[in-house]
């Protein structure tokens, strides 16, 4: 009798764990996943927000920094922006890209 009730509960022991493992993994990775990259020669002051450690404040320098400089031409770029430095970029790198802005009207 001891022998199937250590048993059982080794099971419902691993069973338990198992579904706390598959369940957190599938959350937020997920999510993650699914975004594409931010443009920083796109986005907006509140998208840059979205990003780690970026506030208000610097997400509007980097909207003045695009503006001066006429865009960003590579992402490492933004560690000219006051308020980013090496550890923040780098937090940040894997989720920005640069492309350029799409131009409206023709090639004349």
């Amino acid at each position: 009798m001891k022998m199937i009730l250590s048993t059982t509960l080794a099971l419902l022991a691993l069973l338990v764990a198992g579904t706390s493992v598959v369940a957190s993994p599938l959350q937020a990775p997920a999510q993650v996943a699914e975004k594409a990259p931010l443009n920083l020669n796109a986005a907006t002051v509140e998208q840059l927000e979205t990003l780690p450690g970026i506030g208000r404040k610097v997400a509007e320098r980097i909207l003045e920094y695009r503006a001066k400089s006429g865009g960003f031409k590579k992402i490492e770029e933004l560690m000219n922006v006051k308020g980013i430095g090496e550890k923040s970029f780098l937090k940040i790198k894997p989720l920005v890209s640069v492309a350029r802005p799409d131009k409206a009207g023709g090639g004349d």
